[in-house]
């Protein structure tokens, strides 16, 4: 089968759903966010790139750090409310009941399985965008999430973004352990 060009609506495939807390003005607000990854180990840091004018960008330059909350498919609803209005126009803490970490700057979401706590590392400026860099300092989850202490996928039903046509996906079924399926194949290739 031959690939076809399909322009650039597609981005990155799928895109993990996230809900990023700051304290603006001394007060909590969220954003939904589909754009973030690792980008360091040791120390583990987070970049997310958040457009230039977004009311979120003021908190995470005033206070020096954020949040990223990581929440489950039946929260769907709540957070992609929290991408379409604006911090400075509704209270969208409300929604949330909120909990400060270590830091005790970056406002997280106690509905949330999986929260992880970051302090301001870099801001790179970017055509429309600015993309933030943070030191991951702390990483909290409700008991109920883990498996052996460690957060469980399947427990914290997450969703992921498909971009390209604006629609939200739950993740799915477990396939196999990292690095060790491709064992399993580079075997099979000896």
């Amino acid at each position: 089968m031959e690939k076809v060009e399909i322009g650039l609506s597609g981005f990155a495939y799928p895109m993990p759903c996230a809900l990023v807390g700051v304290d603006v003005n001394d007060k909590p607000n969220y954003l939904t966010i589909a754009w973030f990854t690792m980008v360091n180990s040791k120390p583990p840091y987070l970049g997310m790139a958040l457009g230039k004018a977004r009311y979120t960008n003021q908190g995470i330059k005033e206070k020096g750090s954020f949040s990223v909350n990581i929440p489950s498919s039946d929260m769907a609803e709540v957070t992609d409310y929290c991408g379409i209005v604006s911090g400075d126009k509704s209270d969208k803490a409300q929604e949330f009941t909120t909990f400060y970490g270590k830091l005790k700057t970056a406002p997280m979401i106690r509905e949330c399985p999986y929260n992880l706590e970051c302090r301001l590392v870099e801001t790179v400026e970017l055509p429309s965008n600015q993309f933030f860099i943070g030191e991951i300092v702390a990483a909290y989850a409700d008991e109920r999430y883990l498996t052996d202490g460690v957060p469980d996928m399947k427990k914290i039903d997450p969703f992921v973004l498909s971009m390209a046509d604006a629609r939200y996906f739950g993740i799915g079924k477990y396939l196999g352990k990292a690095w060790d399926m491709g064992k399993k194949f580079l075997a099979k290739k000896q």
